[in-house]
């Protein structure tokens, strides 16, 4: 695809967006680092990182919430944080707050009414999350899904182009995590694009179509769920497991060959199966398993940053 191309399918261009913290008597904390990155219209974008890699900034600074120190952003090809931007973007940052003693329904006519949206894309807006039928009760009744879903309500109330999701599924129970992975898919799946910054690699494998992962600032990699994980590994148990690594790593093919625990991990094309078993017995080897595994998004997380994701939400400075 030509640039051309990419740009005319561009909802979000940065290039080397920058944010530095002023510290008294101390050099500047750089919260992100010349980051680039870019979303396609219809497309969930997943940001991937642990707490404190700069995630939730860099969703600031598109939003116009926070003034990057250097570097560019363009939303829908405007300025971030423009009117023109803001009226096709919506977003729901660290988590909704709404009033308590209001209903859902109330709740989201006074959110409309400042952002100056009719009254009657409220009631589609509940429906599309899920809470046609609880709009009348309390927010202070609402489980803490029922809660971010009326976040995202309010995300749509504009029924924008973009939707800009923080931490969605931050504190949920696993029900409401599948809920919501179902509502982000909808919410692509009828025309709007996603972008959620996400510490959970498996929430950020089964619903988004690229990711960036990010650390210590810095996008370490842009790249589809699919290329990332590099297709399916050849997993072998062979003693001894040494001479096995060897044999295998010799073939043709084979692109990187990793023993962990005793258990061979393959990358080669999988018509090159027999050829690795074949090797394998040439050479003396046991060989009592070989079998074809997908290459999961946490493996690649620990190779481009060295540790796991961690647990609660990314509220970085």
């Amino acid at each position: 695809m030509t640039s051309a191309a990419v740009a005319d399918r561009a909802v979000v261009e940065v290039r080397g967006l920058t944010k530095a913290y002023r510290r008294r008597g101390s050099p500047p904390l750089v919260a992100v680092d010349r980051v680039d990155l870019t979303v396609r219209r219809g497309e969930v974008y997943g940001f991937l990182g642990p707490n404190g890699a700069g995630k939730t900034t860099t969703l600031r600074m598109l939003l116009g919430l926070v003034r990057p120190t250097g570097g560019t952003a363009s939303v829908l090809g405007n300025a971030p944080g423009s009117r023109a931007a803001l009226e096709a973007t919506g977003a729901m940052i660290e988590g909704p707050a709404f009033l308590p003693y209001l209903s859902g329904t109330a709740n989201l006519r006074v959110v409309a009414r400042y952002a100056g949206v009719d009254a009657s894309r409220v009631a589609p807006a509940l429906e599309s999350v899920g809470l046609a039928e609880r709009g009348d009760d309390r927010y202070a009744s609402y489980s803490l899904g029922m809660k971010q879903r009326l976040g995202v309500a309010a995300a749509l109330l504009k029924d924008p182009v973009l939707v800009v999701l923080d931490e969605p599924t931050n504190g949920l129970d696993p029900a409401g995590m599948r809920e919501m992975r179902t509502l982000v898919r909808g919410l692509a799946g009828r025309g709007h694009t996603v972008v959620l910054s996400s510490h959970l690699l498996g929430e950020v494998q089964e619903i988004c179509d690229r990711v960036a992962v990010i650390d210590h600032g810095r996008v370490v990699l842009e790249s589809s769920v699919e290329e990332m994980r590099g297709g399916s590994e050849l997993v072998v148990r062979a003693t001894p497991s040494d001479v096995a690594r060897d044999t295998v790593a010799a073939l043709r093919g084979v692109e990187d060959v990793r023993l962990r625990d005793g258990v061979l991990a393959v990358r080669v094309p999988e018509a090159q199966t027999a050829d690795v078993t074949s090797a394998l017995v040439g050479a003396g080897v046991a060989v009592t398993e070989v079998r074809r595994s997908e290459r999961q998004l946490e493996d690649v997380f620990l190779e481009l940053t060295g540790g796991p994701a961690t647990g609660g939400g990314d509220r970085d400075a």
